[in-house]
Parts: C-alpha cells; structure tokens; sequence
C-alpha cells in the first residue's frame, strides 16, 4: 500500500511570505508568483516568515492539551452534536466514511468564526455560523480565538497573492470572506496501544472542502498527494505552516488549481496538529471565474454554493449530524446507515486506487 511513497521531502517548496506585507508591487508580485507556480505544480507548498508568532502556536497547543487531558465527561460539556452550529467538542467515537481509516483514532475541538448570540444567521437556523461553544479553561477562549484571528488573515492574504497570480481582479476572492464558514480544528491523534502497524492510515485519504488549508503540526505523519498520483511525506518544521488548495478554490479556477488529497499514518502514539481551513461566505456561489474560462469552452465545474458543499461533507464526516437530518425528515437514525456522501472533487483518489 505504501510502496510508492516519495521519501525525498524537499520536494515541497517553502516559501517565505513577509514581501505580501512590504507594499512594494515588485515584491508582492514575486511571492504571489512562487506561490502560483507551487499551486499549480503540487496542490501542497509550505510558508515561512508568515507573521504569526511562535510563542502564540505553542500557546496554542498548550491550550489543546489541556483541555484533551480533561476526563470525558468534561469534554463531552462541549460535545459538538449539542451545539446548534457545529462547535465543539469531536469525540473518538465520531467517525466519517473514510473507508481506508484501518485504524482512525483522533478527537478534535472545531470552531469557527466566533459570532454574537444574536447573529441574525444563527437566529434563523444556519447550521454552520453563530458563537463558539468554548470549554470553561482559563484562557483557552483568549489564546485560541486570538491565534484564529490571525491565521485567517493570513489565509485571506493568500488568497489575495493567488488573485494577483491568476490575472483575477483584487477582491475576486477576498470579498467572499466577510463573514466566511471557515473553521479552525485543534487535532489530537492517539495511536491505539493495540495497532502494530506503524504506517497504517488514522484519518483517511480526502481532500479538504473550502479554499485554502494552512496547517501547522510539529510531528511527521501527514502525507499528501502529488499531481502524479504519487504520495510524499510531508517534512516538519515548527516555523511553518503547510498549505494546501481546497474544493471551492479548485471550482473557483476552473480545476487550474487542484483540491489535494492527504492523508495521516499513525507514525507517532500521540500527535497534534492545527489546522485553519479558509473558506469563502455561507451563500458564496462558487463558479468558475468567467476569466480562467478559455474563451470557446465552457466551465467544468457546476455552481454551487459555499455552505452547502462545506454542510453536505460535513454530513459524511460527522454520524451526528446523520441522524439529525434523519430525525429531522421524520425517520429513524437506523435508516442513516445508507446515507452515503460522495465527494466529487475526490475522484483522484478512487482512480490512483
């Protein structure tokens, strides 16, 4: 299974991003090129000098700890499927349908962009925007929502860079992100003492639903899919963050920019990893810019909008969210078992198997 594994893990570029900040054009343009040509040729690159304090991310992960090392019953206070707008706490025992997940053990704390009680879209019943659903540790709420803060306006920085790079007026991107759907996800994988094999899969083979990805881990583990179909590891370095291109960006490009499945072995007995996925507004409809649409064709990718994508994969994802929409159409969660979601930006994967 993991014999054509790429061990070199220099391939992935690494990029440094402080020249987007400088305002000079000159600059600007130079990095948006590097991170355009990365896009493009492996889906996957790696960033430096990114602005976002070291100090912070390990306060960051201190804050993870903390609050994974809480008994369950504490955790399970913030259990996401109690929460009206999927915030939360993730549980072991909430798994998707990944069907290469032999040994898939992780939990995850989710949140999103931290909205008031009355937000006008939470009112009405979106499943996806409103407040986080924090845990009651001091200064977890401060750490978190602040590294949030700053690691979405990163995101949006490189999606302005991507604008830039793909001949896209300022703003094609950017002004979809007012009030966008992305989510943040404190990770915590647990090798289980039973599993022997060391390289075997704990969160399956997918690629992720929004934009952008920016990730930092500090352990090995991930591997990520190159154009070829070929897998890579993915080398470690605390000072950067790994991004990776997402669904709505592949449908926003025409497939000029390609969602990228990864993956994550079970190298370690403990692992943690923060991911911040950079997505566009609820209603955003996604579809091709008329401008990467070559003149005489038309689009390959159908409209759709933002927070539908992002809701019917997290119907995959999560077995909660199952039998809510079965409760909610008036049959039992047994009929849930046939309640199967594809991913349609996920067709690499079946066709490399």
């Amino acid at each position: 299974m993991f014999s054509d594994i790429q061990e070199d893990t220099q391939a992935l570029p690494l990029i440094k991003v402080a020249g987007l900040r400088s305002g000079d054009p000159e600059i600007v343009a130079s990095v948006a090129q590097e991170i355009g040509m990365a896009c493009e040729t492996f889906g996957f690159f790696r960033i430096c000098d990114h602005g976002i304090s070291l100090n912070l991310i390990e306060s960051v992960y201190l804050a993870a700890e903390e609050f994974f090392a809480l008994s369950d019953d504490v955790k399970m206070a913030c259990y996401i499927g109690d929460s009206p707008n999927h915030r939360g706490y993730v549980p072991f025992t909430e798994k998707g349908d990944y069907p290469d997940e032999v040994n898939r053990s992780y939990e995850a704390f989710d949140l999103g962009l931290d909205l008031p009680a009355d937000d006008p879209d939470f009112l009405a019943g979106n499943r996806i925007l409103g407040p986080n659903n924090w845990p009651a540790l001091a200064g977890f709420r401060e750490t978190v929502g602040r590294y949030y803060d700053e690691v979405a306006a990163l995101g949006r920085l490189i999606c302005s860079a991507l604008e830039m790079y793909l001949g896209l007026p300022e703003g094609a991107m950017t002004r979809h992100m007012t009030k966008p759907i992305s989510q943040l996800r404190l990770l915590h994988y647990v090798r289980k003492a039973t599993v022997t094999d060391t390289k075997s899969v704990n969160m399956g083979a997918h690629t992720d639903y929004e934009c952008l990805t920016l990730l930092h881990t500090r352990n090995k583990g991930l591997q990520v899919m190159l154009q070829d179909n070929t897998w890579i590891d993915v080398p470690v370095d605390p000072s950067a963050l790994v991004v990776n291109i997402g669904d709505m960006m592949e449908a926003w490009t025409n497939g000029r920019l390609q969602s990228t499945p990864h993956r994550v072995l079970n190298l370690r007995p403990e692992r943690f990893s923060l991911p911040y996925f950079v997505a566009a507004n609820h209603d955003t409809l996604i579809e091709p810019f008329p401008e990467l649409v070559p003149k005489g064709t038309v689009p390959k990718y159908e409209p759709f909008l933002a927070g539908a994508h992002l809701e019917r994969m997290l119907i995959r994802d999560f077995p909660y969210l199952k039998v809510l929409i079965a409760k909610q159409a008036r049959s039992s969660a047994a009929d849930t078992a046939d309640f199967h979601v594809d991913n349609p930006f996920e067709t690499r994967l079946k066709s490399s198997n």
